[in-house]
């Protein structure tokens, strides 16, 4: 199973048929080496929350490929009404698919979508639990530090996408809490640089981390679960 990590909170997922893109913000992304051309073939699109930074290219990605987009319940609609293909979950939901099992997890954070006549209500923000082929994989979106993470530690997550930037989410210091919390066998940071007002040292977060082996990723780069 591959995981690669395109920028900012966007990560592209495979593991046999399965072909899923996370919060997938590519253009206008000043980190992101990839283009939105280079995913033709996408199965699912998960989004976190409604946020230009993380809807990003859902819209164009899933005309172009089919996909099946799995977000919450306010955003599926606004995506149904639209005639994409949509699976609405909500906090604490679990479903089986066709590839596996995907749980959605509470985030503190915001969720609208701007569009031309204003701003739209986006339903609570998440992030979710990936479970593909016996792995977990936690995205947990935009949010900050919360407690309900230390129920995540019996869920044995494999690989944690932590956001480290602060300001909007987590900083170093709370996403090392988070880390003690989910104990996982990884830990990718992300949401962090993009813009300076998230500016974050990687090496400062290693430094705090004992429980879980830290892999910092380049937009581009990929790991192998």
């Amino acid at each position: 199973m591959k995981i690669q990590f395109i920028g900012h909170s966007c990560f592209y997922i495979e593991d046999k048929h399965f072909k899923g893109i996370i919060d997938p913000f590519i253009t206008g992304n000043p980190q992101a080496t990839l283009t939105s051309t280079h995913f033709n073939t996408l199965t699912h699109i998960f989004i976190t929350h409604g946020h230009g930074d993380h809807l990003g290219d859902t819209l164009s990605l899933a005309k172009k490929t089919g996909a099946l987009i799995i977000t919450n319940y306010e955003i599926a609609c606004f995506l149904n009404r639209q005639g994409f293909n949509t699976h609405a979950m909500h906090i604490g939901g679990r479903h089986p698919f066709d590839f596996g099992i995907v749980k959605m997890t509470p985030a503190l954070h915001g969720s609208s979508i701007e569009t031309e006549n204003g701003f739209i209500y986006g339903g609570n923000p998440c992030g979710f639990i990936i479970e593909l082929n016996g792995k977990k994989i936690y995205h947990a979106g935009d949010t900050g530090l919360t407690m309900d993470m230390k129920l995540l530690e019996i869920e044995n997550i494999d690989v944690a996408l932590l956001p480290i930037g602060g300001n909007f989410t987590m900083d170093i210091e709370d996403a090392a809490r988070a880390v003690d919390f989910i104990k996982p066998k990884k830990v990718v940071p992300m949401h962090y640089d993009t813009f300076p007002v998230i500016k974050a040292n990687t090496n400062d977060f290693k430094k705090r981390i004992s429980s879980s082996k830290v892999i910092v990723l380049n937009p581009g780069e990929s790991l192998n679960i």
